[in-house]
């Protein structure tokens, strides 16, 4: 699977991007620097098997000018998000940054310290509190805050708290209403799909090098460690609610359905410290994230944006966020905010503009451009989220999957439109010699459509799937966006060298095990196979010993009906368990002891036997 040049027209692209940008400008160089105080002596992070979770070394070639192979805006980005560390923001307040993809805030406290999202993986989390206290003394965690539902905020938690130290008191779980709920939903409804695309978006399964993955624009990448997570013990609900903690005072501000369902910021009146949580990084963020979620609305984003202004703009010395570096000065974090808020407000109010004017998503993602202040500012750069998938997003969410144009209102699915397609063209040579000669001429967004047309006629085809790879490799070498190239070279090696299947699943056991018993019965109802089920009629009571709740569960017509209520004598089946002996049960374990069966057990085994559960390895590039 070797790796192939940047091309001619890869190679003008990338000038254009330097004559284009003001690459002069190394503000956020200083900043990304300013504070930094020290990083690991040994920057790989290990699990307790020995295994390799977090490396940072394997971007140390991020240095001196940009190759033709990347981007130079992303190049730029990645030498910025690469750098790793404890960081002093300001005295009291600092970061752990470069050891996951998201960044570790730490507060320190009259006591001990306020950790604020403890990244993905329990190791990193170990790893950065150590780094912290190696250098500003062994204080204690007397409480967590995790900013929003997303598993870069919440997964390390273990790492650094047991649950023994919050069930006693002696820390907090800090987190904005809802979190727990939108957490586990995100990480089990669409676990299996999301997490098999994440490997593609953030070039899991690549190598690290300039014609590899070079970062994912947010961070470099995600850990690969033991995803935790602990039920908060304080819920935040109302903007303006405060909060003290450890003696520190905290004034929240409610966010929920921006960056996350369920998100918050925060001010620190005694470091006169702003958190923004997501809502505001040196990145133009995602409205639809290409791993798939639901769609965000830049609309309030933008509200909420706007109300941080007001409620705090006049106070804020530092902003600091869950990923990137921090901004300093009172009028540069009002320039920041408004620039970040006049961003998500543009793209939502002129994609309704030239929607309402008959426009399609596509065309307007094409057509529609920043005004100059957007453009030339490096935090607005498209490296996470882009203009083009945004604005097709905001279309989505207003207007659905439909343009309106009712030929494009029922179409043939991809592989049988694909065979139609190039056999009108001539079969698959003409096709692929037609894909050569836009090759050659650079215009690989046609070259890349003709040979997914290829592939999926005939997959088996050697020559398109070569020539697929090599398009998706200029395509993504080309690419300001870190998701989108890592997209792009992803497609490439899978074409080259087969399925990478799901590297890494956000669907952990400690995630599963915060299911509510409803969530739970959804997650089983989302498995069954319905045809197979149409004939089946099933009913029966189960009771959670642990939960003092009973339910009745019914499969009928194929469909999973739960409804809470005390066991009748008319079902066929009474089980009682516990829930942790029911996660089991739904992963298919019958034998183990810890449940008491009254009845016919037979029915579980026929619920058991349409379920179909989800596919990690599903094919992406090919049908």
């Amino acid at each position: 699977m070797t790796s192939k040049d940047a091309t001619a027209a890869i190679v003008a692209q990338q000038q254009e991007v330097r004559r284009r940008l003001p690459f002069a400008d190394d503000a956020d160089f200083a900043a990304a620097d300013r504070g930094f105080i020290a990083t690991l002596e040994t920057p790989q992070i290990t699990d307790s098997a020995g295994a390799v979770v977090w490396d940072a070394t394997t971007y140390d070639f991020l240095a001196g000018d940009a190759p033709d192979t990347v981007n130079p805006s992303l190049w730029r980005q990645s030498q910025l998000v690469a750098k790793h560390g404890l960081y002093e923001v300001v005295p009291g307040l600092y970061q752990l940054r470069g050891l996951d993809l998201s960044v570790m805030s730490i507060v320190e406290g009259d006591t001990g310290i306020i950790v604020i999202d403890p990244l993905i993986s329990k190791e990193t989390a170990a790893a950065a509190v150590a780094l912290y206290r190696e250098h500003r003394g062994d204080r204690p965690v007397t409480a967590v805050i995790f900013t929003h539902s997303h598993i870069d905020h919440f997964g390390g938690v273990q790492g650094i708290v047991t649950q023994d130290e919050v069930d006693s008191g002696a820390v907090q779980i800090i987190a904005p209403e809802g979190l727990v709920e939108h957490a586990v939903a995100e990480n089990v409804y669409a676990g299996t799909a999301m997490a098999r695309r994440a490997g593609y978006m953030y070039g899991a399964a690549l190598a690290r090098g300039p014609k590899d993955a070079v970062g994912a624009g947010l961070g470099q990448t995600t850990s690969t460690g033991e995803a935790t997570l602990i039920v908060p013990t304080v819920e935040i609900s109302t903007t303006g609610q405060k909060q003290t903690v450890d003696g520190v005072e905290f004034e929240f501000q409610m966010a929920p359905g921006t960056e996350a369902p369920s998100e918050m910021h925060f001010y620190i009146p005694r470091y006169r410290a702003l958190c923004m949580a997501e809502n505001a990084t040196h990145t133009l963020h995602n409205l639809l994230t290409l791993r798939g979620a639901l769609v965000r609305d830049p609309h309030v984003w933008s509200q909420y944006l706007t109300e941080a202004i007001e409620r705090f703009g006049g106070e804020a010395d530092v902003l600091f966020t869950s990923h990137h570096w921090p901004t300093w000065g009172n009028a540069e974090i009002v320039e920041f905010l408004g620039l970040q808020r006049d961003l998500y407000g543009y793209l939502h109010d002129q994609t309704l503009r030239m929607l309402n004017q008959g426009k399609t998503g596509a065309e307007i993602a094409e057509e529609i451009q920043l005004p100059p202040a957007l453009e030339n500012a490096w935090h607005a750069r498209g490296y996470y989220g882009s203009v083009s998938h945004n604005v097709k997003a905001i279309y989505q969410r207003y207007m659905g999957w439909f343009d309106g144009n009712p030929a494009r209102l029922w179409p043939h699915p991809p592989k049988a439109q694909a065979e139609r397609y190039v056999a009108a063209i001539g079969g698959v040579d003409r096709v692929i010699e037609l894909a050569r000669t836009a090759f050659d001429e650079g215009d690989f967004r046609w070259a890349a459509t003709l040979l997914d047309h290829a592939v999926f006629a005939d997959p088996d085809d050697a020559a398109a799937k070569e020539l697929y790879a090599d398009t998706l490799e200029q395509l993504g070498y080309g690419a300001e966006n870190g998701t989108w190239r890592n997209f792009y070279l992803s497609g490439a090696r899978e074409l080259r060298g087969g399925s990478f299947g799901t590297p890494t699943s956000t669907n952990a056991p400690q995630i599963i095990a915060q299911l509510s018993p409803e969530q739970l019965f959804d997650a089983v109802a989302i498995t069954i196979d319905g045809p197979r089920a149409w004939d089946l009629d099933l009913a029966f009571d189960l009771t959670l010993t642990d939960l003092g709740r009973s339910f009745r569960l019914t499969l009928r017509n194929g469909v999973f009906v739960y409804v809470e209520r005390e066991p009748s004598g008319d079902a066929p089946l009474h089980l009682s368990l516990t829930k942790p002996r029911l996660i089991a049960l739904a992963a298919g374990d019958q034998q183990s002891p810890g449940i008491e069966a009254t009845g016919d057990l037979g029915v579980v085994g026929r619920l058991l036997g349409v379920l179909s559960p989800g596919d990690p390895d599903f094919e992406i590039v090919l049908p």
